[in-house]
């Protein structure tokens, strides 16, 4: 063996995950954030703190989701995939939050999951 040590997973901290359609997202061509120029995926990057696994929760673009709205992108909350939310150009980010459920205090900014992590093993010690 070489050394090197084989996991089976790897540890993300992540508190949702979030699928954005990337087929509506480029027929839209933006339309999201101050200047209506930023994907929805993009913005939802943004607002989550941190990168990657290290984010507060992830946004992963998909290929078509087939349901194809005019003039919408397709998003789905992870924790709630029964309900598939259209979200149009122009939505206020605080209310496209609210509805993919990426309101909750570790994602509000009243502290980041790792902190919340780190407060919940002391408490329990």
């Amino acid at each position: 063996m070489s050394g090197r040590i084989k996991r089976d997973t790897v540890p993300a901290h992540w508190d949702a995950a979030v699928l954005v359609c990337g087929k509506c997202s480029r027929k839209l061509g933006g339309g999201f954030g101050p200047k209506g120029k930023t994907s929805l995926a993009k913005l939802l990057r943004k607002r989550a703190r941190g990168k990657g696994r290290k984010a507060d929760y992830g946004v992963i673009e998909t290929p078509c989701l087939k349901l194809c709205p005019k003039g919408a992108v397709v998003a789905i909350d992870g924790r709630a995939p029964d309900r598939w939310q259209l979200i149009r150009p122009g939505e206020e980010e605080g209310r496209i939050a609210e509805r993919l459920g990426l309101q909750s205090p570790s994602l509000s900014g009243n502290g980041s999951l790792p902190e919340m992590r780190r407060a919940s093993a002391a408490a329990d010690s």
